[in-house]
């Protein structure tokens, strides 16, 4: 039997951090305006819990972003497959990450890569060079780390 998953990150703004990963990753903000739009329509739930971003109306308190190509739930926009979910919590990041993504950009591609990255907001902590590969820590827009190799 195999289960489904995503990767949940805690943030200080989903909707910025949906918007970097997705310009990061090749992903797409999931939308879940058609659900968000009907849960208000039926007064189901209450307009503090939404806001605008991405030009579409979302959750105020979580935005996923979703490979392109898997599929996903045409009611709610909700991936069904690879994705991240960024949820909003009051404390800020202190500590290292104890879970981290590598994003592979082969060694022809990764000082590209990283710069890439940095004209999206993201910041170089580190580069590494051991005997089992080359890679460079780098920080999103919130501090969270992740490594190119």
């Amino acid at each position: 039997m195999t289960l489904e998953w995503k990767v949940v990150v805690d943030a200080a703004d989903p909707h910025a951090q949906a918007g970097f990963w997705s310009a990061a990753l090749g992903y797409e903000i999931e939308d879940n305006s058609p659900l968000v739009e009907r849960l208000l329509g039926l007064g189901a739930v209450p307009e503090a819990i939404t806001t605008t971003a991405h030009g579409r109306r979302a959750w105020l308190d979580l935005a996923a972003v979703r490979h392109p190509d898997d599929p996903y739930e045409e009611e709610s926009g909700t991936g069904l497959g690879r994705r991240l979910l960024f949820q909003r919590v009051p404390e800020p990041k202190t500590v290292k990450n104890r879970l981290h993504l590598d994003l592979h950009a082969g060694p022809e591609r990764r000082d590209a890569e990283v710069a890439r990255l940095e004209g999206l907001g993201a910041r170089v902590l580190r580069k590494v060079a051991e005997p089992g590969g080359t890679w460079t820590v780098l920080a999103d827009p919130e501090g969270n780390e992740f490594c190119v190799q």
